[in-house]
């Protein structure tokens, strides 16, 4: 049975990934990745024809990250910030099809809390879903555009730190069955479910074939297999699930350990690391290879 594509997301490398880093996408391949995970591009960041021939030239695949905010953000009330978002993920969708990327994940939702300055709140049961109703509204009409094009969403539930629509594995699937298109599935990240789902693998089960992407970090966003992750249950899982989609390294370097310093803090690399994350994509594939034959 083959195993699993594994990419990188691209801020690994740099952030913004312009048109000046595409000549840093032979170094991805050569470091092992079959994939590269591209922020979806804001205007003028990236020349989607020349991104599309750059990726073929260097052997790799993509898939894209949709990047919310609070003046895009389907969990909105304020009906310019909810359209706004509908909006966004139909330019997503435009976007993968120009890329040739059949993906396109993340918070899909938007409802962004620490890292747009809002402390959480408790939210009454009237309120509460009203919201769930606008978020699957727009996704609904969302993933309707998605079908149409080949694309499918992938809805990524979030830490409770950073959201406070979809924290759990259970809540995802919750908003995917709701709105109920083949082109809506839900996307799994292990550094948050290592905080908020009971049991890693079991979540990824239960996902099963609704999981049409998924992210391999550690608890600490360091390397795979750096953390206390269990990767062996976690690949044996995902084979369970049947998932033979791709999976992508996102590892956050924290280079430095000074108390004070923000580790949610996104840092330029001060080194070439490709070595660690090859040596990080091997651990991976491994597990993956051998859970698949296991099968």
């Amino acid at each position: 049975m083959q195993a699993n594509a594994i990419g990188v997301i691209s801020m690994f490398y740099a952030r913004p990934f312009g048109t000046m880093q595409l000549a840093m996408l032979p170094r991805m391949k050569a470091a092992g990745m079959d994939f590269v995970e591209l922020l979806v591009p804001e205007p003028g960041e990236l020349d989607l024809d020349a991104t599309r021939g750059t990726l073929a030239a260097a052997g790799l695949s993509v898939v894209l990250a949709a990047r919310v905010n609070l003046q895009r953000d389907l969990a909105s009330e304020d009906d310019a910030a909810h359209r706004a978002g509908v909006a966004y993920l139909k330019t997503c969708v435009e976007v993968a099809r120009a890329l040739g990327a059949s993906i396109v994940g993340g918070p899909l939702y938007g409802a962004p809390l620490v890292f747009a300055g809002r402390a959480p709140a408790p939210v009454d049961e009237a309120r509460r879903a009203r919201r769930v109703a606008r978020v699957v509204a727009g996704l609904r009409e969302a993933a309707a555009f998605a079908a149409g094009n080949g694309v499918v969403l992938g809805l990524e539930p979030l830490n409770r730190f950073e959201t406070d629509v979809a924290n759990t594995t259970r809540h995802g699937l919750a908003l995917v069955e709701e709105v109920g298109s083949p082109a809506l599935g839900v996307m799994l990240d292990t550094f948050h479910m290592n905080m908020e789902d009971a049991d890693i693998p079991a979540a990824i089960r239960m996902a099963g074939a609704r999981l049409v992407h998924f992210q391999a970090n550690e608890n600490h966003r360091g390397f795979v297999g750096t953390g206390h992750l269990d990767w062996t249950a976690i690949a044996r899982a995902i084979a369970d699930a049947g998932y033979r989609g791709p999976v992508t390294l996102e590892p956050f370097r924290r280079d430095d350990e000074r108390p004070g310093v923000p580790l949610a803090q996104w840092r330029a690399p001060a080194r070439d690391e490709d070595a660690e994350l090859r040596t990080s994509a091997a651990f991976l594939r491994a597990a993956l290879e051998t859970a698949w034959r296991g099968r």
